[in-house]
């Protein structure tokens, strides 16, 4: 298995070949887990069974951090599709999503509207106000949180969190916050491969939920 894991703070990281940025590979997902069962991680797998929302940052997570500016306030952001089909997949096995920003974008609240995102903020300052109301509001512990963000403002988050991800771009001193890495980079999929892994680990099937 391409996967390892690494010693240094907090997390592990899932590294290795990264997959095609486009498509999951379930087989090898499946496999990931199977090991995590035998080897690496029985606490982290201990800790996705419990997850029951998915918190994700936008930029640099659901997009690659790049925005491109026109005219006038026009500005335009490149989202993934799979991770699109992530957020059903997820909502399809009972667990909703909840998108958290620290930067009003048009462009972001037109991919929310898309993808039917009931919980949405963004706004500017400490990202722990708008995650402590979705547990007010869900009636959640923390622990019962999945949340992937990438940089210094999600650090906050990532200390509470249940299962904490990131993106192989962030910073080292923001990835010993968390417990894995992803192998999809940001806005190629990452978010997708985030919550293929936690399903998979609540023992349920993406394809089963897709269709069913």
């Amino acid at each position: 298995m391409s996967r390892k894991k690494l010693a240094s703070g907090k997390g592990i990281i899932l590294g290795g070949n990264p997959w095609p940025p486009f498509s999951i590979d379930y087989p090898l997902l499946l496999e990931l887990i199977r090991y995590m069962h035998k080897k690496d991680c029985p606490r982290l797998l201990t800790k996705m069974k419990k997850i029951k929302l998915f918190v994700f940052d936008v930029d640099g997570v659901l997009t690659d951090n790049t925005v491109w500016m026109g005219r006038g306030k026009t500005e335009m952001k490149r989202f993934n599709i799979a991770d699109g089909m992530g957020v059903y997949i997820a909502r399809r096995a009972g667990i909703p999503t909840a998108f958290i920003s620290g930067r009003p974008s048009p462009a972001t609240t037109s991919r929310v509207k898309e993808l039917g995102i009931v919980d949405f903020y963004q706004q500017r300052g400490p990202k722990r106000v708008p995650f402590a109301k979705l547990l007010k509001k869900y009636k959640l512990d923390p622990k019962e949180v999945a949340f992937m963000g990438d940089d210094v403002i999600d650090v906050p988050i990532m200390q509470i969190a249940g299962v904490a991800a990131t993106v192989p771009h962030a910073p080292d001193y923001v990835k010993k916050y968390v417990d894995l890495v992803t192998d999809h980079e940001a806005g190629m999929g990452a978010a997708r491969e985030f919550i293929d892994m936690v399903i998979i680990a609540k023992g349920l099937d993406p394809v089963d939920l897709t269709y069913k």
